[in-house]
């Protein structure tokens, strides 16, 4: 019987939440509690000029060259999350609709996907999601999907993490980029620590990694990066991010790979973005990204600025104008992109 009210009480309120569009937290008993959450997103995008991102939706560290003048509408950064904790354990699950799929002649479909799926347990955290190398309080406030993805640490993958106060120590999956992963045997380890106050947050992070080369040698690469958002006049805030050394695939999204050839790839990073209030339901942002390789001669700028309005607590609007560089491929765009973003 005591599990008949518990089905009861969240199908009541699995139907309340489709009917109000807002998140809820079930208390189910004392120990346990169920939590849904995220978001419905719409975004309308024109770019025009010679280069368009790999992804056709949103700018990330690469792109194909080519004449482009191109609209679209896009529903699929929406999300949908579930947190379900009993006690000392917590379960976490995010799916998003970049899974691809679909065409844009009749239904517009995409398939869902994993975007996190861990536990939490004490000081322990098994399974995936964001690496312990990234710092998400330091990625810009944009419309275009989190700003200047070819500067910024972003990667989500499997990982065994510890943490004690400001310390984090990782293990995570290993990939060698562009080499022979089938002979990837030992795990990316990660170190990171983070100062935080009323002030804001600074961390700084390194990486250890052996890659394997599809010529069958085995090289040792190692990375840091230092980044954080910090508070300056006001509600406003500067956020940045610096990497350099053999970073590879944490870094930049593809706008450097692990290995050209049997080389390990060397970029350096940085990434500034400020977020400022005009008034309580008005913000602007500014960022600016840029990455560049030793190896391969990569260099990928972005910039953009955007204005955002909450309409109410959870409804709200944005539009950004922007560019996006390719300048080994002496080759780049313009953007301009209206989002309308209501949080579960």
């Amino acid at each position: 019987m005591k599990t008949f009210h518990k089905s009861l009480l969240v199908a009541g309120i699995l139907a309340a939440s489709s009917q109000a569009n807002a998140g809820y937290e079930v208390k189910i008993t004392d120990q346990d509690t169920l939590t849904f959450g995220g978001y419905i997103k719409l975004d309308a995008r024109y770019v025009d000029g010679n280069v368009n991102s790999i992804t056709n939706d949103y700018w990330v560290g690469l792109g194909n060259v080519g004449d482009i003048s191109r609209f679209s509408f896009r529903a699929t950064e929406t999300r949908f999350n579930t947190k379900y904790v009993r006690g000392d354990v917590t379960g976490f699950i995010e799916m998003d609709f970049h899974g691809g799929g679909g065409n844009e002649i009749v239904s517009n479909s995409s398939n869902p996907r994993i975007r996190h799926a861990f536990i939490k347990y004490q000081d322990f955290l098994v399974g995936q999601t964001w690496s312990t190398f990234v710092n998400t309080s330091a990625l810009a406030e944009a419309a275009d999907f989190a700003g200047p993805l070819n500067s910024v640490a972003f990667i989500r993958q499997g990982q065994i993490r510890y943490t004690k106060g400001g310390l984090q120590l990782a293990i995570e999956n290993p990939e060698s980029d562009r080499g022979d992963s089938s002979q990837d045997s030992v795990p990316d380890v990660i170190a990171k620590y983070t100062f935080s106050g009323d002030w804001g947050n600074v961390s700084v992070a390194g990486l250890a990694r052996q890659l394997n080369t599809v010529g069958g040698n085995s090289e040792s690469a190692f990375g840091y990066g230092i980044a954080g958002r910090v508070k300056t006049f006001g509600r406003d805030d500067i956020r940045f991010q610096l990497h350099g050394g053999e970073t590879g695939r944490y870094v930049g999204v593809v706008a450097a790979r692990d290995l050209v050839g049997e080389e390990v790839e060397e970029s350096t990073s940085v990434m500034v973005a400020y977020r400022h209030f005009w008034f309580d339901d008005y913000r602007s942002n500014i960022f600016y990204g840029k990455t560049t390789t030793d190896v391969a001669d990569a260099e990928r700028i972005h910039w953009g600025i955007n204005i955002f309005n909450n309409l109410t607590q959870h409804l709200s609007w944005g539009f950004e104008i922007g560019n996006f560089e390719q300048k080994d491929s002496n080759a780049d765009s313009d953007y301009a992109q209206l989002s309308v973003k209501y949080v579960l």
